[in-house]
């Protein structure tokens, strides 16, 4: 049988030279505000990073705030991976979902290139829904088949976990909240999501593999 549908267009060298400078500028970003945080990061030594004219980046971001969300989407992707590494060798449902939350919890605390964007609430709250969604989603939706969990819209819980960790995260790293209820705060996410307080509190309290490191570490 003949296929009639037309074979993808391949990709253009001006689409590929966007494509390379756009990536390039986001791995740029990366090392500095990494190195010196994104008040001190400059758009110009980020094009010099990259090798790319000064002007360039303004083609792709138009300010540094927006070149910094997609430096943090682009860690979220990569954390999404790595938990997919751990939970992969899990057997239960609620576990994957409970690992992945805490992890992220944890990141937002303790990596210096999210916590410099915590006060930017609600668009990494949004950054987190689309970017690590898919992964949450999933897992949530996998929870419920197996009868661990009992919610019923997983979408609905995931964009009302990335504000919790977000607000949580940032009552952390201020002070209002100690270190070590990162359990209770887990804990109840996952009653949120529909497990018993008994089992949320034993899920959340599970010792944590270690995660693998970022391919950039």
């Amino acid at each position: 049988m003949i296929d009639n549908k037309a074979d993808p267009k391949p990709e253009g060298r001006v689409a590929r030279r966007q494509r390379r400078n756009r990536t390039a500028l986001i791995a740029a970003a990366r090392d500095i505000m990494a190195e010196k945080g994104v008040d001190a990061a400059t758009m110009l030594e980020i094009a010099e990073h990259a090798d790319v004219g000064a002007g360039t980046v303004y083609n792709y971001f138009k300010s540094k705030d927006e070149l910094a969300i997609a430096v943090l989407e682009s860690l979220m992707h990569e954390l999404g991976r790595r938990i997919e590494m751990v939970t992969d060798t899990f057997d239960d449902p609620a576990q994957v979902y409970a690992f992945g939350i805490r992890t992220v919890l944890d990141t937002a605390t303790t990596d210096p290139r999210w916590e410099q964007m915590l006060h930017r609430a609600e668009v990494i709250a949004d950054a987190m829904y689309r970017t690590i969604g898919p992964f949450a989603i999933r897992d949530l939706k996998n929870a419920v088949a197996a009868g661990r969990f009992r919610e019923s819209d997983p979408a609905m819980i995931w964009r009302l976990t990335t504000h919790t960790i977000i607000g949580a995260s940032l009552a952390v790293t201020g002070g209002e909240l100690p270190s070590d209820s990162k359990v209770q705060i887990i804990a109840r996410l996952l009653c949120m999501a529909g497990s018993d307080g008994e089992d949320a509190e034993e899920l959340a309290a599970r010792p944590l593999p270690e995660l693998p490191p970022a391919p950039s570490e």
